[in-house]
């Protein structure tokens, strides 16, 4: 069953950059590790401040449970957040192509 997730957030000004290399950091490293069974793609919006995360999961693991990239990520996240993520998860139905 392929299930996804996506997260929005806008992050306070000053954290921006260090947020966008937080994310680098865990790109590269998905792309060293090659976990498998995910597909992730990360946009930052044209306000500068805002990001979406869209994860989409083709197995039952989890590809980021042995990813140290993602847990640096997800420590601090709180203090650069300007509001709480809005989390939206879901079950693929069809896709084309």
């Amino acid at each position: 069953m392929t299930r996804a997730a996506v997260v929005q957030y806008h992050t306070n000004p000053v954290s921006t950059e260090h947020n966008r290399q937080l994310i680098e950091d865990l790109l590269g490293e998905l792309a060293a590790r090659d976990p498998g069974g995910v597909r992730y793609q990360v946009f930052q919006f044209d306000d500068g401040v805002g990001f979406m995360h869209v994860a989409v999961f083709d197995g039952t693991t989890d590809p980021f449970a042995e990813c140290t990239a993602y847990r640096k990520f997800h420590r601090e996240l709180g203090d650069r957040l300007a509001a709480p993520p809005i989390v939206i998860r879901a079950m693929l139905i069809g896709s084309y192509p």
